[in-house]
């Protein structure tokens, strides 16, 4: 099948090895695992997903209820504030909800007293290569950080959040933290039912040693009789899709740049956000150099700069990889550019266009 470019291609074979490690681990240790909506929220591949994972977590009530409607199994929520209509919403679908301090927690606790409550706690260390992304960063409003304030409230609440990790592959600093967290909390943990360990932890990238990950959890789980919880976002779907586009041009400003049919403004914002650059698989050592770069009329839409092995021309595509997380959640309509379609590479081979974007789509978002 030809496919008109741009378009996200997600193939459930990458997706599935992710997903794999995911029930060994809970098979493990018992530690579950509910999928972090704000990194991947394609639901065209929950059918799949949920086979192997315990859940969804949600940041508002809109991924609350996509979560409830379209996952099912369990329904965590976290916000960082919740309103009002918030609390009314997500109280009547969830499971859990954590809140961000204990102003909210007296305040909306006898709205969602059916479900398990949590606080989340903000211990003070963590692992992040951004300041943006640090939740332990100077002046931190992500979660509680005084104790006595927490140890008043904890008749309140069955459970608590420390999400402290951001694209951590490190097994030794995760088992580093987990013990400082086990000393500085342990009076606590042992009056609660469950903990989440948040998400970030890059468990699935290839070589993590997945046993030893096991074994400190079990280790930890044991020692307070704690269900763990796993908010894997970028572990669950990592690899798992690439963001097809075709050269419209070749421009030569010093240096040969080939422009795109997407953008990152639009279809890849993290990249921006975090000043990084795309993953090309085909793009290695060769002779030929080039920037890629977007269509939008951002002067910095640039992709990255890379070496591939012939020449590039008008027509010829490009397939960034790893465009799973954070990019189909985060896309919009910056310079009326056509969103990228959904495509699905199912188990059996199957092409499977989810979702197509038309001038309606752009229209209707406006006013």
């Amino acid at each position: 099948m030809k496919l008109k470019t741009p378009y996200y291609l997600i193939d459930e074979k990458k997706l599935l090895k992710n997903l794999k490690i995911i029930k060994y681990i809970r098979d493990y240790c018992g530690a579950k695992s509910v999928l972090a909506l704000k990194c991947f929220s394609t639901w065209g591949v929950f059918k799949l997903m949920k086979k192997y994972m315990d859940g969804t977590t949600a940041s508002s009530p809109y991924e609350a209820r996509l979560g409830y409607e379209k996952f099912g199994k369990e329904v965590h929520a976290y916000s960082v504030g919740y309103s009002k209509e918030d609390i009314k919403e997500v109280g009547k679908i969830a499971d859990t909800v954590i809140f961000n301090s204990v102003s909210q927690l007296k305040t909306f606790y006898s709205s969602v007293r059916t479900c398990k409550v949590g606080l989340r706690i903000n211990p003070r260390v963590s692992y992040s290569h951004f300041d943006l992304a640090d939740p332990a960063r100077r002046y931190s409003r992500l979660g509680v950080v005084d104790k006595n304030s927490l140890s008043k409230v904890m008749h309140l609440i069955s459970g608590v959040m420390f999400h402290f990790n951001c694209e951590n592959d490190d097994l030794k600093t995760f088992s580093k933290h987990l013990d400082y967290i086990t000393e500085q909390y342990e009076s606590i943990l042992k009056r609660l039912e469950w903990v989440s360990l948040g998400g970030g932890l890059y468990f699935t990238k290839a070589d993590y040693p997945v046993k030893k990950f096991c074994r400190k959890l079990k280790e930890f789980s044991d020692r307070f009789k704690l269900q763990i919880y796993l908010e894997p976002g970028e572990s669950a779907i990592t690899q798992s899709a690439e963001l097809v586009t075709t050269v419209l041009d070749i421009v030569k400003n010093q240096i040969d740049i080939a422009i795109v049919d997407a953008s990152t403004e639009a279809h890849m914002l993290d990249l921006l956000i975090y000043r990084s650059q795309a993953k090309i698989r085909e793009a290695g050592g060769g002779k030929y150099r080039y920037m890629i770069a977007g269509r939008s009329c951002l002067a910095g839409d640039i992709f990255g700069t890379y070496r591939f092995p012939s020449k590039l021309k008008t027509g010829s595509i490009i397939r960034f990889s790893d465009a799973a997380g954070y990019t189909m959640v985060k896309k919009n309509w910056f310079n009326g550019l056509k969103m990228p379609a959904i495509v699905v590479k199912r188990l059996n081979g199957k092409i499977d266009v989810v979702r197509k974007f038309e001038y309606k789509d752009f229209m209707t978002n406006l006013s």
